[in-house]
């Protein structure tokens, strides 16, 4: 039990047995000018009045109640039914935290194990971890995985361009002092040929995003086959909600597939929180981070859920770790077990269709605008590149005043995408604001 000093003879007695003076001697590490700062505080105002700044500051805020939404680039507004928020905001699954005593936490353990089912055939592997913090980090823990099944001696990783920018930064982020040689060299045109090109015996991963960053949708077969050909993982990131329409990873021979769950029933909330999702072969589940829930009999013969292969975590057995990953992001995952539950096979697929063609519909729309040229040339699913007659960053600026959140600027990412727009069109944008946005980009493309 924690010891709390109340009186000033405790006081000292607690600072002599420690070895200080005073309170003052426990801030000596911390620089000087900064250690006691002067703040400018405004005075105290009562309740009312804060609740009606604050009311006044979200206001300010666009939501996806008042305007059209183009922006997508990994965070899409997609319809959550009702009965999702509801059952996470049921107490016995809103308040839990580790399952560590299976006991007491059956049900927590039971949505966590069909969480890691609906994923497995989601994606067309063999298991599925309990979630990370989002698709970034699932990824570079796959790059972590494909190092640890090679036991350090392949350090050659080649990530394919057209991966999400900020994942693939995630990566470098995690792997900065591993001595890895990291391919990722900007060329937005990798297709299967051209990464097969940069496989040797030294390649410990190949990974690819499907859809890509840029909307793309390529079959991956061949370049699943090379890699394995010279003894290297394939890893995958996905985006789930297309798995209801394409064909899944584990049919090119992926050995590992990562993505972010944010589309299964997650809302934007201005940046998070997310879902991890990470799933892989069953060869391969001892060198897998994080928590995994299994399916046992107890005693008497009835069906139980427990945290198996706890040892490769942290806070069984540090030393043999096979990531420091622990929070596992459990309420998102329920968010994604009950959106794929209510939605079932046939719904998921309807979502995923009325996608694609609302895309393909804009797309056309927008690219027999005068100035404005699509950029893609193959299939894509529910995003598309734009090439605008003017700086994207302007553009959004004016399609503001339409009401309309404009697509993602390429050239911050991309050189060689300077003037080049991402669009994302989900089953929330109507047909009339389809029809507003190609207005929009008329009105604003040279005024």
């Amino acid at each position: 039990m924690a010891f709390i000093p109340h009186t000033d003879e405790e006081r000292r007695a607690m600072f002599e047995a420690i070895g200080v003076e005073g309170f003052e001697d426990f801030y000596q590490i911390i620089p000087e000018n900064v250690r006691f700062p002067d703040f400018d505080l405004p005075g105290a105002v009562t309740e009312m009045e804060i609740a009606a700044e604050l009311q006044a500051l979200a206001e300010v805020n666009l939501n996806m109640r008042h305007v059209a939404c183009f922006l997508g680039a990994g965070a899409y507004n997609h319809f959550i039914p009702a009965a999702v928020d509801e059952i996470l905001h049921r107490n016995e699954f809103y308040t839990a935290y580790t399952p560590y005593q299976p006991e007491i936490s059956q049900g927590t353990l039971q949505a966590i194990f069909e969480y890691q089912s609906l994923m497995v055939n989601l994606t067309g592997m063999d298991v599925s971890n309990a979630s990370h913090y989002d698709g970034a980090t699932a990824f570079a823990e796959g790059v972590i995985m494909a190092l640890n099944v090679h036991h350090g001696k392949r350090k050659k990783v080649v990530l394919s361009a057209a991966i999400h920018p900020q994942y693939r930064q995630v990566v470098r982020t995690y792997t900065r002092g591993a001595g890895l040689s990291l391919v990722d060299d900007g060329a937005i045109d990798n297709d299967a040929q051209t990464l097969i090109e940069t496989l040797d015996e030294s390649t410990a991963l190949v990974a690819v995003q499907y859809p890509d960053f840029f909307g793309r949708i390529q079959d991956w077969t061949a370049l699943g086959e090379a890699a394995h050909e010279v003894g290297a993982l394939f890893c995958v990131v996905v985006n789930p909600l297309a798995l209801g329409l394409l064909k899944p990873p584990g049919a090119f021979g992926a050995d590992i597939v990562v993505g972010d769950g944010q589309p299964l029933g997650i809302p934007l909330s201005f940046g998070g929180p997310s879902l991890g999702i990470f799933t892989t072969l069953e060869k391969y589940v001892r060198k897998m981070a994080g928590r995994l829930v299994g399916e046992t009999v107890d005693s008497r013969g009835q069906r139980g859920y427990v945290l198996t292969l706890a040892p490769r975590e942290q806070h069984i057995r540090r030393e043999k770790a096979t990531s420091n990953i622990c929070t596992n992001q459990g309420l998102m995952a329920l968010a994604a077990t009950v959106y794929l539950s209510l939605m079932g096979k046939q719904g998921l697929r309807s979502v995923a269709e009325l996608c694609f063609h609302k895309a393909h519909a804009a797309a056309k729309r927008i690219a027999a605008l005068d100035g404005y040229r699509l950029w893609n040339t193959g299939d894509f699913f529910h995003e598309f590149v734009i090439e605008c007659p003017r700086d994207v960053k302007t553009i959004n600026e004016r399609l503001l005043e339409w009401d309309i959140i404009g697509g993602y600027d390429l050239g911050r990412d991309y050189a060689e995408l300077e003037q080049h727009m991402l669009i994302a069109v989900t089953e929330m944008v109507s047909e009339a604001e389809i029809d507003d946005l190609a207005a929009a980009l008329k009105a604003v493309s040279h005024d």
